[in-house]
């Protein structure tokens, strides 16, 4: 058994049974011997996405996320102070505020992220796709 971080897409394109979804990421997210965590902060990201028009959402967010993480056996991940303060020692490779407090997450709960963004691979994280 292994625990997982979702970025933001990857829970989108599982739902949407994208195939931009990579075989290895479909077979993390299948199997129920894993962990799969969903971050606040991409339910953050996502509304602020929405609210700008580059989202577009059957539901609203709130909706979309409660009903679909419990239905897939996902896991909210909270944001916590380590977390955040975690950001402040991160190297400046990427600059997208959700993708470094992610990346923080993964450092912080020892998580490997499930993510199509190859910037992660700079990081002391494992990232799968």
């Amino acid at each position: 058994m292994k625990s997982y971080l979702l970025d933001t897409h990857t829970l989108i394109w599982w739902i949407d049974d994208s195939k931009k979804l990579s075989n290895k990421a479909r077979q993390i997210l299948s199997d129920p011997n894993n962990t799969c965590f969903f971050s606040l902060i991409s339910s953050w990201e996502m509304s602020i996405k929405t609210s700008i028009g580059k989202l577009k959402l059957s539901i609203p967010v709130r909706d979309y996320v409660t009903y679909h993480l419990p239905l897939n056996n996902f896991k909210q991940l909270e944001l916590t102070l380590n977390h955040v303060t975690r950001v402040e020692n991160l190297v400046w490779h990427h600059r997208d505020p959700f993708d470094r407090l992610l990346i923080a997450q993964a450092i912080e709960n020892k998580l490997s992220i499930v993510s199509a963004d190859k910037a992660f691979d700079l990081y002391e994280i494992e990232r799968i796709w």
